[in-house]
C-alpha cells in the first residue's frame, strides 16, 4: 500500500505522555460528556496506555460530599480510546480505609 499524503515520518513517532493524556481527556468528555478531574494512574501497556481518571459525577455543597468516581481507560499505542469502565465512586471528602 503506498504512503498517502497525511502518512508522515511524523505520525509514526510514539506519542508522548502529555499527547496521550490529552487525547485521553477529549475522547472521554465526547463520549460521557464529563471532564476528569485528576489522573491517579498512568502507565504504558503491551497494547497501548491505561489510566485511571477521577470525575465528578453528582456534584453538591459543601463539595466534600460531591461524589466522585474512579475510570479506568484503555487507548491504543496511537492514542484512540479502546474502552472505559467506572471502578469506583466515593464521596470527594472519603479516604481510603485501611
Amino acid at each position: 500500500m503506498a504512503d498517502t499524503p497525511n502518512h508522515s515520518d511524523e505520525s509514526a513517532k510514539p506519542l508522548t505522555a502529555p499527547q496521550v493524556l490529552r487525547a485521553a481527556h477529549e475522547q472521554f468528555a465526547e463520549l460521557t460528556g464529563r471532564h476528569p478531574e485528576g489522573v491517579s494512574r498512568f502507565e504504558r501497556t503491551e497494547d497501548g496506555w491505561v489510566l485511571e481518571a477521577e470525575v465528578v459525577e453528582i456534584t453538591r455543597v459543601p463539595e466534600t460530599m460531591s461524589v466522585i468516581a474512579l475510570y479506568e481507560v484503555t487507548l491504543d499505542s496511537g492514542g484512540l480510546l479502546t474502552g472505559y469502565r467506572r471502578v469506583r465512586r466515593y464521596e470527594r471528602g472519603r479516604t481510603d480505609s485501611r
